[in-house]
């Protein structure tokens, strides 16, 4: 999380920034001699909210001598760095502006002494560029302004503040005081008193008091001892009594003689009053954390501040917002500790200056502390984006999530397990305001106040007279009058002994605290850690080193995997898929697996050796037996242990620092004067002593380290995610799948909704960028709104019949689908139909899914950026869509992705009612176009069917309506065969999807109608998603070749390669066939879930299983005409059920004479169901429902011996059959006992009215 991590302690080979404990001491507070001046950041600010809201800059205007409606007191001046010590670091410059700006961010303040002046602590965070940071750690208190020329500038101001307020009051209808009180500042309406408090400023009566801060710059975050330190400096200022050595010794020697403790050791120094201890973890431990997650816990409350972690590892942008700086720094540095073994790589700004706001706009992931002004509204908040955007309102206990969000692996019992945690430590794990800093602050200074203050009456440590004590106290003094006449004395008393013994405990009580908040700190973050070690156990099996030297692995980066996602993935529980599929395709992922490439050629990654150490150890306890992957939850095994740790370093000091000691000071330095901080003396403070060579060192790894870090957060930002969509292709697709045009990529259905929101959140973000007025959540749907409007105006003026589309081109049968028309627009009206989504940043991502699935984004978005007018309207100039080479480019890659399909929409939303269109194409040549029976359909997908639709007379066209039907798979169509023109041969079914333009061919190819082909009234038909192709080529695949004279043995001539061929396939050919398609369904089941295809395809497609089977019976078959009359498979079926019924047979053995009489009966049950079944299926649909019934109840294998042993096989097949060549049948058994091992679930169309029980 820190820089911990990247530093190493002394005697490791260390730069010297690992060895200073602190690197500056920094004065920040107002110039006596420029005097007031406006903060320009301030004015900057202003001039931007203004800008951003749309109003004058007239209203922004926020010069100090013209801002009249802001009190004086409440304004902001400038303030500066008064003094730095020392002035530089080579190995950390001294950045005077941000310094300035993180210490101070809201500029100078003023109070008077009816004000609240208590000392203030925060902290800040630098990041330099090549990703190190550096800690700041600051104590802003009051001084009174001894200028005459300041007090006599804040007097004028008040002057004129005052005279232009009241003129405004009293130039209005009402003179009320309640008007009076309504025109103060906002947060500052409730009273008169208020009213003149902060308007009343006399130069004569009051005093002025201004901040400064002390501030300690260090390369670690020793949150408490940096804290301590700075309260006891400020202390000695504000003491009766002068420090005892001048306040340069202890500065000295806390940024010269005071070094980091060496990692696993503790160290003690000194500060002006009291030593302050400090610890360091050790190598094999967590980094060091000195924020108190104690009060992240409180401020939050656990069950959100687990949804806010869960946002930042899935790197969304976080928004923090609180009025109090170090609660920003408290909640970010806590959560982004609690990362390991991960470090956020995105932009970090814990406490975000008022005059940066406009870094908000940045379309990348980001974690920004917001300071909210006292009195404002969230609603009041206007934020560039909120799409992808988790805003965390810390004051008030509330988070605001993104829409689209997995929960956190295991969440109920993860929360369960820290909730037992906090509980050990008396801490609800619902968070408590009540519980944190502030009130913890208000009962020290409670504390404080009784021991020292004397003017309210409080007790001091001193000797004191009890009537001193009473004087005042009327009731009191009538006691003690009553007392002296009844000759009791009141005398003094010595009371500083008791008090001193409270000191001690309190002491105590504050030490024991302390070490409470260490060993809570580890323990949640252990908790925390054992997560990702149970979750990542096995990630190194996954990680792919191709490369043989390192500068080949740092020149091919980008185009290489490094990471085995899809097996990675694979190997998880289910519930664990949602959260890790979106969180291996993060940065701080990447960055991970990269270090832990990087350390076959140099030192370990910190952070990556104490991780890899964890797993080993887990891999030790669990050496007996390989640990399987599981969802079940595994506890933390190691907080006592952690804890232990900390308490024994806490306890027993490793190291003691030199003690502070007079410098060689000019006479005259060091004055004290109380209630001043003092001019330092800067040579004595401007460097240190010449005998630390030890500390100058340099680790050369740390260095590069630090290299290729910087260079890697180059790409980090939005060219990053550009780069996002083409990888889309290139890594989860595959190059192969893509260049073969293959649209059955190799990818899941979960990894698939990953990318497409990855997708999703990328394209929010861009147009998000540079927006000249936010309009709702969503900056592309607001887009696509406006450009909506006016090309509803331009469409409606420009009206004409052949908008619908060119016209459509008739196949023979004069009958063909009519071109679905490419409308941006019209696929938005799509979406606003759909009523399941309720906001507009859902609309935009069903948007997106649909126009990806139609294979249009690219195309789409082309086309509403055709609209500069527009875009210049909504976006500022140096916003990315108003880049023209950018915006080409991210249009070119979003191109790339029509080369795989997609059903993000079609799988996602699975409840929305669609339009549907259907078109019967008959073979004019060979029967009628129209029948004259009632004909009907049932249209059957993956989610559903439509149930028996009654297709009007005389048309063969129809649109329909229902709940989306998901990949449509099978047609059923037939007819009651009424009617002199009943019989109907049909070439294929058409169905298309008219929301997606997905189109379904379903061949058909056969007669319907009694006495011709096999007789059948109803065809289940398997369908086919077709290609996008031209309406010519469209036209010959619908049509039938003429000279089928036997449609039963020219429905399919060959498996593999003979498709399409009139010649009979051989036997070696049939066999093949049958071995492909059985190896096709053995495939299928050892597929992912879902990753598998449509099983139904697999058994009755065109290569399918029945269609194997469908060869094996043909072969040999004697005659497919008797006597003029057709005969199928089906009578060969029938007539061994006959020869079953009316034999017993009789063999050697008697275990095989009953297992032959129950596959007998079992056989004849379903050949009997079959045709009493209330449909009217021909001969060769019943025996595709045998072979279904058969695979599903694993009976297929039993079938086979005895039909090939019946007697009537003689007669209906040659000797050369293969049913009749025993090696063959044999073979045949084998290969379809290799599916047995599987469960075989039929769609409910193919078996429809089957009354057949599955056999177990």
């Amino acid at each position: 999380m820190s820089g911990s991590g990247a530093a190493p302690g002394p005697g490791s080979g260390s730069s010297p920034a690992a060895c200073r404990f602190a690197h500056y001491f920094v004065l920040c507070g107002i110039d006596a001699d420029s005097g007031l001046e406006p903060d320009e950041l301030a004015v900057l600010y202003q001039w931007l909210e203004a800008d951003r809201h749309g109003k004058s800059q007239d209203a922004a205007n926020a010069t100090s001598g013209e801002n009249f409606d802001q009190s004086p007191l409440r304004r902001t001046f400038k303030s500066k760095v008064l003094a730095h010590y020392p002035q530089n670091i080579e190995w950390n410059p001294f950045d005077q502006d941000a310094v300035n700006m993180l210490c101070m961010p809201k500029g100078l303040s003023f109070r008077t002494q009816t004000d609240n002046k208590d000392p203030q602590f925060h902290s800040f965070i630098i990041t330099r560029e090549d990703g190190s940071r550096t800690y700041g750690f600051v104590l802003t208190f009051y001084e009174e302004v001894t200028s005459k020329q300041i007090c006599t500038a804040m007097q004028t101001l008040y002057q004129m503040h005052n005279a232009e307020h009241y003129s405004s009051v009293y130039a209005s209808s009402s003179c009320s005081m309640d008007s009076l009180a309504s025109s103060i500042d906002e947060g500052d309406t409730t009273s008169l008193l208020k009213l003149q408090r902060y308007n009343s400023y006399d130069i004569s009566r009051d005093t002025l008091y201004v901040s400064k801060s002390i501030c300690l710059i260090t390369p670690l975050p020793f949150m408490q001892a940096c804290k301590k330190f700075l309260i006891q400096l400020y202390k000695a200022v504000t003491s009766q009594q002068p420090p005892p050595l001048p306040l340069e010794s202890y500065i000295h020697n806390i940024l010269f003689e005071v070094p980091l403790p060496p990692p696993g050791r503790s160290l003690k120094f000194y500060g002006v009053y009291e030593p302050v201890i400090c610890q360091r973890p050790g190598p094999s431990e967590l980094p060091l954390s000195d924020y108190p997650l104690r009060e992240a816990f409180e401020l939050l409350g656990l069950e959100n501040l687990v949804q806010v972690f869960t946002c930042v590892l899935l790197e969304m942008q976080i928004l923090l917002y609180s009025q109090d700086y170090q609660r920003l720094m408290t909640v970010a540095e806590g959560i982004t500790t609690l990362l390991f073994p991960f470090q956020w790589q995105h932009v970090y700004v814990p406490i975000l200056p008022a005059s940066l706001l406009h870094f908000l706009d940045a379309p990348v992931p980001y974690l920004m502390g917001l300071q909210s002004k006292e009195g404002t509204d969230r609603s009041k908040l206007e934020l560039p984006q909120e799409a992808n955007l988790c805003f965390v309102d810390i004051d008030n206990h509330f988070i605001e999530l993104p829409e689209e969000f997995p929960q956190f692996p295991n969440k109920v019992d993860f929360i369960q397990e820290l909730s037992e945690v906090l509980l050990q430590f008396g801490i609800p794990p619902e968070g408590s305001l009540h519980c944190s800093e502030s009130a913890t602050k208000l009962k020290n200074l409670v504390l404080k106040d009784l021991v020292n203050d004397k003017k309210n009456g409080n007790v001091s440590t001193n000797n004191i007279s009890m009537y001193e004590l009473l004087k005042g106290n009327e009731t009191i003094a009538r006691l003690q009058a009553l007392a002296k006449r009844t000759g009791v004395t009141v005398e003094k008393m010595d009371l500083s002994a008791s008090l001193s013994e409270k000191e001690k405990d309190l002491k105590l009580q504050c030490e024991e605290a302390e070490l409470m908040d260490y060993k809570l700190n580890v323990q949640l973050r252990e908790v925390f850690a054992n997560r990702f070690t149970q979750m990542f156990a096995d990630y190194e099996a996954f990680v792919i080193q191709t490369a043989q030297d390192m500068e080949s692995w740092l020149t091919n980066r980008e185009q290489m995997q490094n990471f085995d996602k899809a097996s990675f993935l694979s190997d998880q529980p289910e519930p664990y898929l949602p959260f890790l599929s979106r969180f291996i395709e993060t940065q701080m992922f990447a960055t991970f697996i990269d270090n832990k490439i990087m350390s076959q050629w140099e030192e370990k990654d910190p952070l990556l050796r104490v991780f890899d150490s964890r797993i080993e150890k887990i891999r030790l306890y669990n050496v007996r037996a390989p640990t399987m992957r599981t969802s079940i939850y595994q506890k933390c095994s190691t907080l006592k242990e952690a804890a232990q740790s900390i308490e024994q370093r806490l306890m027993k000091m490793d190291h003691t620092a030199i003690h502070p000691h007079l410098l060689d000071m000019k006479i005259g330095q060091g004055k004290y004067e109380r209630g001043f901080f003092p001019k330092l003396q800067s040579d004595v403070l401007a460097t240190g002593p010449t005998n630390n060579n030890r500390w100058v060192s340099r680790s050369a790894t740390t260095q590069r380290r630090k290299e290729r870090l910087r260079q890697h957060s180059e790409h980090i930002g939005l060219d990053n995610d550009l780069r996002e969509t083409k990888r889309m292709l290139v890594e989860k697709m595959g190059h192969e799948a893509v260049e073969l045009g293959h649209g059955e990529a190799n990818i899941t259905g979960l990894e698939e909704n990953t990318l497409i929101a990855s997708l999703c959140d990328l394209l929010e973000r861009i147009w998000s960028h540079g927006l000249q007025i936010k309009q709702g959540k969503s900056a592309l749907w607001s887009h696509l709104i406006q450009f909506q409007d006016r090309e509803e105006k331009q469409e409606h003026l420009a009206e004409s019949p052949v908008a619908l589309g060119p016209e459509r081109r008739k196949s023979d049968s004069g009958i063909m689908l009519p071109t679905l028309r490419v409308s941006l627009i019209q696929d938005m009206r799509h979406i606003q139909n759909m009523s399941e989504i309720k906001t507009d940043v859902g609309r935009a991502r069903a948007w997106i899914r649909l126009s990806l699935e139609k294979k249009l984004l690219s195309q789409h978005l082309k086309q509403l950026l055709s609209n500069q007018p527009l875009t210049k309207k909504l976006y500022k100039r140096y916003a990315f869509l108003r880049c023209e080479e950018e915006r080409e480019q991210f249009l070119y890659h979003l191109l790339s992705l029509n080369a795989v399909d997609y059903f993000c929409f079609t799988s996602v939303f699975t409840t929305i009612i669609i339009p549907y269109r259907s078109v019967i194409i008959p073979i004019k040549k060979l029967s009628n176009a129209i029948t004259t029976s009632n004909p009907w359909i049932c249209v059957a997908g993956e989610l559903g069917d439509t149930g028996v639709m009654q297709i009007p007379k005389n048309l063969l066209e129809m649109t329909f309506e229902c709940q989306n039907l998901g990949k449509l798979t099978t047609v059923q169509i037939g007819h009651d065969n009424s009617g002199l023109l009943a019989k109907w041969l049909v070439d294929c079914v058409m169905v298309r999807n008219e929301i997606t333009g997905h189109t379904y061919r379903f061949p058909c190819g056969r007669w319907l109608g009694k006495g011709i082909d096999d007789g059948s009234l109803e065809r289940i038909l398997i369908g086919e998603l077709m290609t996008t192709v031209s309406d010519e080529d469209l036209v010959k695949q619908c049509r039938t070749p003429p000279q089928q004279k036997s449609p039963t043995s020219a429905r399919r001539l060959s498996i593999t390669s003979l498709t399409g061929k009139t010649t009979k396939p051989n036997a070696g050919q049939i066999q093949e066939g049958i071995g492909e398609a059985v190896n096709n369904i053995v495939k299928h089941f050892h597929k992912p879930e879902k990753e598998r295809g449509s099983l139904t395809v697999l058994l009755c497609g065109e290569n399918g299983l029945v269609a194997a089977l469908e060869q094996v019976f043909h072969h040999g078959f004697k005659s497919a005409r008797i006597f003029h009359k057709n005969v199928f498979i089906w009578d060969f079926i029938e007539r061994a059920v006959a020869y079953f019924e009316n034999t017993d047979q009789i063999l050697d053995n008697e275990d095989d004479v009953l297992i032959q009489k129950s596959s007998c009966k079992t056989f004849c049950h379903y050949v009997h169901a079959i045709n009493t079944a209330p449909r009217s299926i021909g001969k060769d649909g019943k025996f595709q429902i045998l072979v279904c019934l058969g695979t599903r109840d694993r009976l297929l294998p039993q079938w086979i011996p005895l039909l090939a042993e019946c007697p009537a096989i003689t007669r209906m097949y040659e000797e050369s059959a293969l049913l009749r060549d025993r090696m063959t049948v044999n073979s045949l058994i084998r290969i379809l006992q290799t599916i047995q091992d599987f469960t075989i679930v039929l769609e409910g169309s193919l078996i429809k009215g089957v009354d057949v029980n599955p056999i177990v």
